[in-house]
Formats: structure tokens, C-alpha cells, sequence
């Protein structure tokens, strides 16, 4: 267990390794209860949204999620946030985003001040009155199935609603952060406990384990997705960081959107990549990327892959060393290792017919 942005977290359960093979082969189950989670409430929460994330929000329809970007007036990433648009059992809408534990308080604070003198938005901060619970790899819908989460298979992508599980009322979405199919489950802190002990023992006789931090960022960098702190920071851009389908810059405006406007047709800034080393040494954050002996970029993350079996990394170079097949080189605690630019994602689920 290590503190993580406040809360008491688990690193792993039983190892690393197991842990990510279980989630790849039959589910794993996350606790991230420490991701912040905002309510929206009020006709005025769509137009308020809009005008702070880098994606359109008052065009989403009930049920739908989106995943975008706050940020900074320079274009900086303070987060990278989901967005939902739901329905209360009445049919009043509300709007709900889930934000990074470590950003939570910093994102409040950045909201507050567009709330001053608004009669017609509420925002409610959910974190500790809820519970968030992931469950990842094949056997995640089924899994949820055992509880009552009725066919979240055939739900779309990116998609949520509210649903009863094991007899409390929870926000389930087809959503996740390990590369895998999956739901993740927002219900009340006090049915929390019930629920994951009722998930281990449905799925602990067909292999679905508890999971940690280690895992879930084993996992996050084989299917390429970015950190907060490591890929992303108030010192980069949703474009050099590969994530230009999550800015919708036609016809709107946005905090931010000005200076993204410019930084769109900026080809000379450094953009992410991904790393395969040669032999076993991982590459770690801030490890200086070279090309001829001289730096030419920096890693962001970097670990052994257990899929894989080899090391991984993402890093940030110059746009002339970022073409996938290019050769550079990782300077790994003052060994030289080899290094070849590859395309992202290093890892990317096998299709349900295969």
C-alpha cells in the first residue's frame, strides 16, 4: 500500500505480472475510487463544459462519454477528464466528469471562477461519497452480468447508464484504461465493499484477480495511453502528445482553443513515440533519448513489458527522429541501449472472432 495523491492505494495484491496476465487472459479488478468525480446539474452544465474541455459537450446525447482535455490558456494539458451526459430516473439530465486523483483539487479550483454569479449550474463533488470499481479483459461483461449489469456487451464504446448493481443504484460505462474491453461501476462508497467482495467470488474460480497501480500501468503503456505527470503535463499539447481526435476545434470556443489553433500547425515541436529497447534494462522516466550521442528527446514512461516480454517505453523527440522503424538510442542509467521507433499502440486486444 503507498499514498497516492492522498489515498491509500494498492501497488499489487499478489504480483505485477499475475495481475496483468489476469486482466489480459480473464478480468482484473481495479479500486480507483481515487479518481475525482464531478456532478453537473443545471440547464446552464453543457454550455458551462464546453467552454473549459477541448471536446464538444452540448451536443452529447443521453448516455453518451466523452474523453478530452482541460486546458490552460497557453494550450497547456491541466487534465485529461471523461466527460457523460446522463438522466436521473425522472429524465432530468445531469453531466458527470471523472478527472485524475492528483488534479482533482486543481480542476475545482479552475471551474470555481466560471461558476461565479450562476444561478443555473450546481457542481457537486461525488468523490468520497462514491466508489469506483474497473473491471477489465474478457470476462469483465460477464462479470458484470453476475450482478445485474444486463448485456453491457452490446452497449457501445464510450457509452454509460444508470443501472442497479447488487441492489444499489451505480452509473456503469463501457470504458477503461488497460487496453481491454470492460465497464467501469461509480456506486455508493457504503455498497462498495459488498460489491467487490461479490466480484472476487464470482470470478476468482475462472481466473479474475484483484489488481493495483503496478498492473494498471503495465497495462495503460501496452495499449499506449497516456499518464497525467508522465505524457501529459501544463508543458505539452494534446497535438504533440498524439491526441489530436480529442480536440474539436471547428466553430467553437474554449479556453485554450486560440493558442491551440496555432500550435495545430506547429511541425516543429517534439512529439510522442513509442520505444522498443533491445535486451531487458527498462527505460524510467526523464531518461534522455539519443541519436548519434547527442539527446534528442526524453522518455515519459517506460517498464518490461509482460505481454511483450521485452522493454517498452514512450518518449517525447524531435519530429525528425519520430518516424516508426527509425533507430535511436536510450541512455539507461549510463548504458547505452539500443532503441527503434515504433508505432502506437505496442499492444492492442485480439478481436472476439479470433
Amino acid at each position: 500500500m503507498v499514498d497516492f495523491a492522498g489515498w491509500a492505494m494498492p501497488v499489487q495484491y499478489e504480483s505485477i505480472v499475475t495481475e496483468h496476465h489476469a486482466t489480459r487472459q480473464a478480468a482484473g479488478l481495479f479500486d480507483v475510487s481515487h479518481m475525482g468525480r464531478f456532478r453537473f446539474d443545471g440547464a446552464g452544465s453543457a454550455a458551462l463544459l464546453d467552454g473549459i474541455v477541448t471536446r464538444r459537450v452540448a451536443d452529447l446525447r443521453p448516455g453518451q462519454i466523452r474523453y478530452a482535455l482541460v486546458t490552460n490558456a497557453q494550450g497547456g494539458i491541466l487534465d485529461d477528464v471523461l466527460v457523460y451526459r446522463l438522466e436521473d430516473p425522472d429524465g432530468t439530465p445531469f453531466h458527470w466528469m471523472v478527472v485524475n486523483a492528483s488534479n482533482r483539487e486543481k480542476i475545482i479550483r479552475w471551474i470555481q471562477p466560471h461558476l461565479s454569479g450562476s444561478d443555473d449550474v450546481q457542481l457537486t463533488d461525488c468523490t468520497t461519497e462514491t466508489a469506483m470499481i474497473a473491471i477489465q479483459g474478457p470476462l469483465a461483461h460477464q462479470l458484470a452480468g453476475s450482478l445485474g449489469v444486463v448485456d453491457s456487451a452490446s452497449w457501445k464504446y464510450y457509452t454509460g447508464r444508470l443501472v442497479e448493481v447488487a441492489g444499489h443504484s451505480a452509473i456503469v460505462s463501457r470504458t477503461g484504461y488497460t487496453g481491454e474491453d470492460g465497464v467501469e461501476l461509480i456506486v455508493p462508497s457504503e455498497g462498495a465493499e459488498e460489491i467487490w467482495r461479490a466480484l472476487i467470488d464470482k470470478g476468482s474460480a475462472d481466473g479474475v484477480r484483484a489488481a493495483g497501480l503496478g498492473a494498471r500501468d503495465t497495462l495503460r503503456l501496452e495499449a499506449a495511453m497516456p499518464l497525467y505527470g508522465h505524457e501529459l503535463t501544463e508543458g505539452n499539447n494534446p497535438f504533440q502528445a498524439g491526441l489530436k481526435f480529442a480536440v474539436n476545434l471547428q466553430g467553437r470556443q474554449f479556453i485554450g482553443s486560440d493558442a491551440l489553433r496555432g500550435l495545430s500547425q506547429d511541425a516543429a515541436q517534439p512529439r510522442r513515440i513509442g520505444l522498443m529497447l533491445s535486451g531487458r534494462r527498462a527505460a524510467r522516466q526523464h531518461y534522455a533519448v539519443l541519436s548519434a550521442g547527442s539527446q534528442v528527446g526524453e522518455v515519459t514512461s517506460g517498464m518490461f513489458s509482460p505481454t511483450l516480454e521485452q522493454p517498452i517505453a514512450m518518449a517525447y523527440v524531435a519530429p525528425e527522429h519520430s518516424e516508426p522503424g527509425g533507430e535511436l538510442e536510450v541512455d539507461v542509467r549510463g548504458t547505452v541501449v539500443k532503441a527503434r521507433v515504433v508505432k502506437l499502440p505496442f499492444y492492442t486486444r485480439p478481436s472476439p472472432t479470433t
